[in-house]
């Protein structure tokens, strides 16, 4: 049985936003400091994505792994077990709905898991997110059909210097 009463859980409940999380806001502040622009939960888009980034056709959500049934994270309560393992595979669901939905439009969609934002891992996901929408952006905007020069192919720095003269 809860130790709570309903009243208590309720505010306990109601207490609980969807906006300006935690976690989100450490993804928030890691993305700004290396310089990447945003807008926040974008009406437009289905899902409301917490992140978007347009420059780079990227939709970020940042997800809690209880609400989202992260794997191995998830650790289902005991009190009222069937109404939370069916709202947490309803979110699921939404979730995969909803990235189908954005890839169709053509955008790419990262999930960024809350555990993945805790002190020991948080500098080696937001290095990685960075990376990623790096490599988006360098992918959509390489010339089709036209390689870039090799220049240290047999010669090395001989030939870049020759060209150079």
């Amino acid at each position: 049985m809860d130790r709570l009463s309903a009243e208590q859980r309720h505010k306990n409940m109601a207490a609980i936003h969807s906006k300006d999380t935690k976690p989100e806001m450490i993804v928030r502040k890691g993305l700004w400091s290396k310089g990447f622009r945003y807008r926040l939960n974008s009406p437009r888009l289905p899902g409301h994505p917490d992140l978007v980034l347009r420059k780079y056709r990227t939709c970020i959500f940042v997800n809690g792994c209880f609400w989202h049934g992260h794997e191995g994270c998830c650790k289902i309560p005991n009190t009222n077990r069937e109404f939370w393992v069916a709202k947490i595979k309803r979110n699921q669901e939404r979730d995969i709905e909803t990235q189908k939905r954005l890839a169709e439009m053509g955008w790419h969609c990262i999930t960024i898991w809350e555990c993945e934002l805790k002190p020991s891992k948080r500098e080696q996901t937001l290095k990685s997110l960075a990376f990623t929408l790096n490599k988006i952006w360098l992918e959509e905007h390489a010339v089709i059909g036209k390689p870039y020069l090799k220049l240290e192919e047999e010669d090395g720095m001989l030939r870049a210097a020759e060209e150079r003269e």
